[in-house]
């Protein structure tokens, strides 16, 4: 899976789902279903971010001496 189409999950989680489960009934953890879905989202932007971070192979590149990523 490319690390860009990873990256774009979550604008087209938030932008393109809300729509779909914009109701404010059932109620997720006391908040209507279109909160509990951004909130969700945000979480799991945190999470995904966290994996294209280890998976990007410029930040396996070791450093010199002055922390900058050797050629």
């Amino acid at each position: 899976m490319s690390l860009r189409l990873l990256a774009a999950l979550p604008f087209i989680g938030i932008l393109l789902g809300v729509p779909f489960v914009n109701r404010t009934e059932p109620l997720v953890l006391g908040m209507p279903l279109v909160l509990a879905w951004i909130v969700m989202w945000v979480v799991l932007t945190a999470v995904i971010m966290a994996i294209v971070y280890r998976l990007d192979p410029v930040n396996r590149a070791p450093l010199n001496d002055a922390g900058e990523v050797q050629s």
